[in-house]
């Protein structure tokens, strides 16, 4: 190879080095202008006018007044809770087996129904409760072994009454919330705010960029092909002292799905 045929076979690897990170620096900013306009599609900061956030109940500690939720209460597992609905709806919950009416199993029971199924196992693995503890929140994941997160309250104080709150997994999870304490209930919104700013360690800082509700979602979108269609329902937000909660994360959960297939549908024109 000659002087010149090397000066040009320099040239034109320079100019396909250049049109390489041409088509690097577009799709770079075509996925970033995607997340902006997904972004303001999703606003998890918005409240519905329909909804009450500013609903607090009561206390955390009253007698359930249906029979229902005073069996489901503090019962970790979820396909049991299921069961217990079930017998309930057919009029036969005197019928249930008490161990599966229990508010936890014993490690025996435990994997028994694990060798079942590996959903059996969803919930089950949560750490005990602590006196007077009860699960104000739970979150359960369309997982493989149908994991669950659940927010709990407990009253704390004799002197200065106070309710403390912790936010645990079944894998020890170390969760940061705010506030930690308050002196009455949460509202509807603050329940909303803390939930959504939950502070954790992620793979990637940009799941949390619709709140960490939908993080749990948004990092298996992220992960497979982008479409978040597989994902719409794989988060379930519940709660027997909020009951429009299941309808805020609900509505949030649609925008979601329709704002990143908005954005493909863009993107491929």
């Amino acid at each position: 190879m000659n002087i010149d045929q090397a000066n040009a076979w320099k040239a034109a690897m320079a100019a396909e080095e250049k049109q390489r990170a041409e088509r690097v620096a577009a799709f770079q900013e075509e996925e970033q202008r995607q997340r902006e306009q997904a972004c303001k599609i999703v606003n998890h900061h918005f409240h519905h006018p329909d909804i009450a956030y500013s609903f607090r109940p009561l206390s955390y500690w009253e007698i359930p007044v249906s029979p229902l939720e005073l069996a489901l209460r503090n019962v970790k597992g979820t396909r049991r809770r299921e069961m217990i609905r079930d017998f309930y709806e057919q009029g036969r919950l005197d019928q249930l087996v008490p161990v599966l009416a229990a508010d936890e199993l014993s490690d025996e029971d435990r994997e028994g129904l694990g060798a079942i199924h590996p959903s059996f196992m969803g919930g089950e693995y949560l750490p005990g409760y602590r006196r007077n503890e009860v699960e104000i929140v739970r979150i359960e994941l369309d997982s493989t072994t149908s994991d669950v997160i659940s927010l709990r309250a407990r009253p704390i104080g004799r002197k200065r009454p106070r309710i403390a709150y912790a936010l645990v997994d079944e894998y020890e999870t170390e969760y940061g919330i705010r506030p930690a304490r308050t002196a009455r209930p949460l509202t509807l919104g603050q329940v909303i705010t803390l939930l959504d700013n939950v502070d954790t360690d992620v793979s990637e800082r940009e799941w949390l960029r619709h709140g960490w509700v939908l993080s749990l979602a948004e990092s298996n979108r992220t992960l497979d092909n982008g479409d978040p269609a597989p994902y719409r329902d794989f988060t379930r937000v519940s709660s027997e002292f909020y009951p429009e909660l299941s309808k805020h994360y609900e509505r949030l959960f649609d925008r979601w799905t329709q704002a990143y297939r908005r954005t493909d549908e863009e993107s491929d024109l």
